[in-house]
């Protein structure tokens, strides 16, 4: 079972607006990445498992897990013209950008802080090390395990 991180920021959207939406679901949208597009579109599945990442705040880092309960789909917003994401060159029959829905799993008591990862040998070609911007990324089996092993040691 493939596992993935998304970043998000905590005041656009973190994972305690995720806990509030009914059914604790929503659409993953507004990726204007083409590598992390391409994740969202050809590689992640219904069912795979992501880490929450909260980005670009006071306490970076991984806050809890989701599941993807939905394949890939075109993101509504790419045709919204009042839309932020909005996308003029983008079109029904070709979309450019797509989406996938989460669900949450679990809200982690403490935060993973990137300050942690980085500290942990076992995680240096983690893809956050490598291309820390990029808000869609793969994370190996192993480093989920590792991830999942600290969170349960820091309570």
């Amino acid at each position: 079972m493939p596992y993935w991180l998304f970043k998000s920021e905590p005041d656009c959207y973190g994972i305690q607006h995720l806990a509030a939406e009914p059914r604790q679901t929503t659409r993953w949208d507004g990726i204007r990445n083409y590598q992390a597009r391409n994740l969202l579109r050809d590689q992640i599945a219904e069912d795979d498992t992501v880490l929450f990442y909260h980005s670009r705040c006071k306490a970076m880092g991984i806050v809890g897990t989701a599941k993807v309960v939905s394949g890939a789909y075109p993101d509504p917003l790419q045709f919204d013209s009042s839309s932020l994401y909005f996308d003029g060159k983008s079109c029904l029959e070709t979309p450019r950008w797509f989406s996938v829905d989460i669900q949450l799993q679990e809200v982690f008591a403490q935060v993973i802080s990137m300050q942690t990862i980085k500290h942990i040998q076992a995680l240096d070609n983690m893809v956050l090390r490598k291309q820390s911007r990029l808000s869609v990324q793969p994370v190996t089996e192993q480093e989920f395990k590792i991830l999942i092993q600290l969170k349960n040691s820091m309570h």
